[in-house]
């Protein structure tokens, strides 16, 4: 991990100096580091959060580790660039932080332990901690760009912990992302949602739609890509079972790369 640090206290909000075995605040507030590496900064009484378990992780890890979305990954990298501070928001097992951490200085935040032990491990030049996104143990106008690839938006912290004219890259799911997943598993699929991309204190820069096909030839692969979306724990036994049986599925993937810049 790096010796600078944009992490804070999450219990006084001082700045954190990394020591050998964890982080330390002026306040001596102390925060050790686990084997695999990363620090758990989530507060107590936010502890009842625990994110992704671990056959998530596993199932998503499985998934991207194939290279299905590294088209995606490459044009986010691409959009990010280079020698930037970066807070990875929502990172996950760190298959996209892994390569936005070979040419910027990158902090991985996630409220999933699970999730963190192969981030930690995957990538060893980049910093993590244990944290909610709503409210991230960063100092304020710290970092350059904060990245969200499907997780939770929380544009006020966004704004906090982003300097001047920093930049917040998003990857949103367009309307046909996955249809013939969804087509596979349900009578009457829908198309995912219009959400605006217009978000209160930033300015966009570019948006990007990145539009392909993946073939998946097996059925872990198909029930790993289901295991990664919301759809899966609110689906019927019955409906899950329909995926049980397919050996090969073609479906879209649509993404949506937003670039904005803070006001």
């Amino acid at each position: 991990m790096q010796n600078q640090t944009v992490f804070c206290c999450p219990v006084c909000r001082a700045a954190l100096q990394e020591t050998e075995k964890g982080f330390l605040c002026i306040s001596n507030h102390n925060f050790d580091k686990a084997k695999q590496g990363y620090v758990n900064l989530l507060m107590s009484n936010k502890q009842g959060t625990h994110g992704d378990d671990r056959l998530m992780v596993e199932a998503r890890q499985s998934f991207l580790d194939k290279g299905y979305y590294s088209p995606m990954r490459t044009a986010v990298n691409e959009v990010l660039g280079r020698n930037n501070t970066v807070v990875d928001a929502g990172c996950g097992e760190g298959y996209y932080t892994s390569l936005f951490a070979e040419n910027n200085t990158v902090f991985g935040i996630d409220v999933s332990k699970e999730a963190l032990k192969k981030a930690s491990r995957r990538c060893k030049n980049a910093s993590f901690a244990v944290a909610s996104i709503y409210d991230m143990p960063v100092l304020n106008e710290s970092v350059d760009a904060v990245i969200n690839i499907f997780a939770p938006d929380s544009p006020s912290e966004y704004l906090r912990i982003l300097k001047e004219n920093g930049r917040l890259i998003t990857v949103t799911p367009m309307e046909n992302h996955l249809m013939e997943l969804k087509s596979a598993v349900y009578d009457n699929p829908y198309k995912n949602p219009y959400v605006s991309p217009e978000k209160n204190g930033f300015t966009i820069l570019s948006s990007r739609e990145i539009k392909f096909k993946i073939t998946l030839d097996c059925n872990e692969d198909i029930i790993s890509l289901f295991k990664m979306t919301p759809y899966y724990y609110n689906t019927s036994p019955s409906d899950k079972q329909k995926l049980e049986r397919i050996d090969t599925l073609t479906t879209r993937v649509e993404f949506l790369i937003t670039e904005y810049k803070k006001n």
